[in-house]
């Protein structure tokens, strides 16, 4: 499986764990209790799985490669369009984060920044997704030569063989929040 391939495939993750935090934030809707612990754990999803993992093998390694070797383009394409969006999505998940924690505090109305912090996130990373899915990677396929093309698969299969443990990790997080949401 080439280095795309992977990151084709930890979108699939990625996009499930969306739909798992849609559905507990529609239970907040419904005055349901805020399982803390369920809402920690799908941060600790996107935090070590989305971002620290499969961004990090974007950001280190393709993205990096489309920048130093496809000019101006890819340097917009990369700097100002999907990195901004990595961004975003830390900052959704970070105020996400916050407004848990004042909401265990006692402000009720923190439901609020939780419930749209979430969704803005899930929103985000879906509209991201299919952009890189669509354009980028195979903007990526199509520019980088073959050459570079097999640097970003062996260093990408050198890293996802280095971290198994958190990908086997955050799928069974995946899976015990999707049997219990949806």
């Amino acid at each position: 499986m080439n280095a795309i391939d992977i990151m084709n495939e930890e979108h699939k993750y990625i996009k499930r764990m969306l739909k798992v935090v849609r559905s507990a934030c529609f239970k907040i809707l419904q005055n349901e209790y805020v399982n803390y612990e369920d809402f920690y754990s799908i941060i600790d999803f996107i935090k070590n799985y989305a971002d620290a993992h499969h961004h990090k093998k974007e950001e280190k390694i393709l993205f990096n490669k489309m920048v130093e070797n496809l000019g101006e383009l890819g340097e917009k394409v990369i700097n100002h369009g999907m990195l901004v969006e990595h961004d975003y999505g830390r900052l959704y998940i970070r105020n996400l984060g916050e407004a848990l924690e004042k909401l265990k505090a006692g402000d009720e109305e923190s439901k609020l920044d939780v419930i749209a912090n979430a969704i803005s996130y899930t929103h985000l990373l879906e509209r991201h997704i299919d952009k890189e899915d669509r354009v980028i990677y195979k903007f990526a396929q199509r520019e980088l030569s073959k050459e570079i093309l097999d640097i970003v698969d062996i260093e990408c299969t050198e890293y996802e063989n280095n971290n198994m443990d958190i990908r086997d990790k955050n799928i069974s997080i995946l899976e015990k929040l999707e049997n219990k949401y949806i």
